[in-house]
């Protein structure tokens, strides 16, 4: 499968099957987020797999958007290693590299056959707590990973999208 059938395929699922992930696909996706683009090559992300029971439930208990999913990965930044701007300031680049870091996780989640979601809808401050991490360590995003059920579909304006026109111009 070429990159864009690829992209094409992966959707935000919403509904996952009891089957725990294999460890070798779960080391593949980190395998992904490793080889991501980040400013500097600083690589300021810190991911974590939650797929204990306690972890889960923690986690769930925090956000509805995990889906029940088997594993969870948290991404988040650490500020200590992000590249700072000096056009910009106080900008940093923590947020804006986890998040390529988890886009090549989402892709090759979907690579292996598995799906995934980012998830955005939670207190970061909470998971913060929660997971006693340290203060320089910020959550940016969730992915939910694991075998579709039966049922997942993606949603009905899944492949809707904004005309090429609206959103590219050259200069």
């Amino acid at each position: 499968m070429n990159f864009l059938d690829l992209a094409k395929s992966r959707y935000s699922v919403r509904s996952y099957s009891d089957a725990d992930v294999e460890q070798e696909k779960l080391d593949k996706i980190v395998e992904a987020a490793m080889l991501a683009p980040t400013a500097c090559n600083n690589q300021p992300q810190r991911i974590y797999l939650l797929h204990s029971a306690d972890a889960l439930a923690k986690i769930r208990s925090l956000t509805p958007c995990t889906y029940d999913a088997p594993a969870v990965f948290m991404i988040c930044s650490d500020s200590s290693r992000s590249w700072h701007s000096p056009f910009d300031s106080g900008y940093e680049s923590g947020e804006m590299d986890a998040s390529i870091v988890c886009t090549h996780m989402m892709l090759e989640a979907q690579e292996l056959g598995l799906g995934s979601c980012w998830v955005l809808l939670f207190d970061p401050e909470r998971i913060r707590s929660v997971f006693s991490l340290p203060e320089n360590i910020r959550p940016v995003c969730l992915l939910p990973v694991g075998y579709p059920a039966e049922s997942s579909r993606p949603a009905s304006d899944h492949s809707k999208t904004r005309s090429v026109s609206d959103v590219y111009c050259e200069l």
